[in-house]
Parts: C-alpha cells; structure tokens; sequence
C-alpha cells in the first residue's frame, strides 16, 4: 500500500519504553496505531546490559530483552510497527502528516512524540573519523572486542559506572575518567565501581585529545584543577557523558524549553500535550529530570490516554 495512503489514528514516534507503552494503550483502546521504531528501535534501554530498576524482574532483565518483550506486546494486540525514521511532522488539513526518511508520509489524526535522546559526544578532534574505530557511546554494543584490552570511559553517572563494571568482565583495565571529584551515579553502582579491581577512576580530569589515525591509540587527560596532562595508552574510550533530546525535526513546529526538550501541559486539561493540539510528548524527550524507564513508561501511558480523550471531544 503507498504510505500516503495510509491513515491512522495517532503515529507514535520512537519505540522506547514511552512509545511503546503508549502502543499498548492505544491499541487497547480500539484505535489504528503505528509506532516509528527511529534509528534505535528499542531506545536507549537496547544498551544497558542488565536492567535492575524496573518492577516486576527480581533478577532483572537485559535491556534488549526487555524492549523486543514490550514491542511483541504491541504487535500481539494489534499494533503496527514500522521501522523508520522522521524528518517532520506536517499539518495535512485536520490531520497530520509524518514524514519518514524514505519520502513516505503516514497520515494520522494525532502524534505522540517519544524519541527520548540522543547520546551526547565530547566533540573534539578526530571523535568522529574514531567512532567505530576505537570510540564507542555503547559498551554493551562494542565491549566484547575488547577481550584483554586497556579501555576508558568518560563520565559520572549511572551510565558512565555501568558501561565502566561491564567493561571489566572483557578488558583487563579500565580507566573511568570524571571530571568532578565525585561521582553522580546511585550509592549501589559507585559500589560497584569501587569494588572492582579492574577500574580505576581518575578523578577531576577532562579528556582534551584523542591520539591515532587508524585507529584510537592513545588519550590526552587533563587534570582541571592542577592543568597537569597525561597520555595514556588504551584500545577503546567508551563516552557517557549524557544525552540531549531528539526534538531537532520539531524546531519550529511545537514549543520547547531551552534545553530542547519539548514543553507540555501548555493546555491544562491535557498534561502531555505540547503547544500544537493534537500533538503529544513522552518519555526522555519531554522530561529532563528522571531519565528512567520506568518513568518514561509511565509517561507513554499518560500520553496515550490524553490523545484517546482528546480524540473523543
């Protein structure tokens, strides 16, 4: 069928954790729905190796796992998911019009935008021509080629400790690189960042320069209190230093905080939905504060039901 052709009742935008929630309801609730999977089906979640946090797996679950469990969900009630990426969101008379990568247009009366973010580079030189060569935002996508090697990864966070543990079952080193003197992440993945024999962490320091052609050979460190440098010998630099919001195909259409995060609650009766009425937001790319799973899940929730009562008005 050509995609100009098809029409939906709402166009679900990402497939984390609050898209495909969102998914779930509305299929629920009787309605046509299509989730655009993005350039990473499955989010952000598709690179935690081990997720601990979410209710309902005592002994966890694998972040893959998790999200292809969450989208069979979708597909056995009934909803489509169609792999794809947007470029924008036209205005088609009462209706919207979602344009993907490949010219397609998915028409739909409403949209629920979960694109959560994106991972956020150092942006120095040469970053870019390493990735995939040395540099890497995903340990649990690359770590298994880094058997026996010397690795770093830069960050403070939950990320930065969990990628750093992981790590350490392949490398027989690796340097967590924060610039604080003090870590962000939760007391547990501090523990187990401290405990582990194999990380040592080097406090207050910033990576300034990455050393290779063909591939990552060697770092350039800079202590920011003392200014002292120091070069150091690894095979791969892993960097969590944080995301930003994949609103950038938004720019113009919907209001944003300063951040980029999309804003909602600009109408009251409806808390998700954003400054164009018949558009809603969900997950990481709305909220800026928890950047959790489970919390995005609960916003995807909350973005579905809005859109259904909205729909019936």
């Amino acid at each position: 069928m050509n995609e100009s052709k098809r029409k939906y009742d709402v166009v679900i935008i990402g497939s984390g954790p609050a898209g495909l929630t969102a998914g779930i309801y509305a299929v629920r609730a009787g309605l046509k729905a299509v989730v655009a999977s993005g350039d990473q089906p499955g989010g952000q979640l598709t690179i935690t190796a081990v997720v601990e946090n979410y209710p309902g797996f005592p002994n966890g679950i694998g972040g893959i796992k998790l999200m292809m469990d969450m989208q069979k969900q979708v597909e056995n009630l009934g909803g489509e998911i169609k792999q794809g990426i947007v470029k924008k969101i036209l205005k088609i008379q009462k209706n919207f019009g979602v344009k993907l990568k490949n010219n397609g247009i998915l028409e739909t009366k409403t949209v629920i935008v979960a694109t959560g973010s994106k991972a956020r580079w150092l942006g120095i030189e040469k970053e870019k021509e390493l990735i995939g060569r040395g540099v890497s935002g995903c340990a649990t996508c690359d770590g298994m080629f880094f058997g026996d090697k010397v690795v770093a990864v830069t960050g403070g966070g939950n990320t930065a400790c969990e990628e750093a543990v992981f790590l350490s079952r392949f490398a027989k080193k690796v340097y967590l690189i924060h610039r604080r003197n003090e870590l962000r992440a939760t007391k547990i993945e501090q523990k187990r960042v401290f405990e582990n024999k194999k990380i040592e962490v080097v406090w207050s320091t910033e990576v300034k320069e990455l050393l290779g052609d063909e591939k990552l050979e060697k770092i350039k460190i800079v202590n920011n209190k003392t200014g002292k440098e120091r070069i150091i010998e690894i095979d791969g630099l892993f960097v969590a230093i944080g995301s930003d919001p994949a609103t950038k195909f938004l720019t113009g259409l919907v209001e944003m905080e300063k951040t980029g995060h999309i804003k909602v609650g600009v109408d009251k009766k409806y808390s998700t939905m954003t400054s164009v009425d018949g558009i809603f937001g969900a997950g990481d790319c709305v909220n800026n504060a928890y950047k959790q799973g489970i919390v995005a899940a609960g916003m995807g929730c909350k973005a579905a039901l809005d859109m259904e009562r909205w729909l019936k008005e």
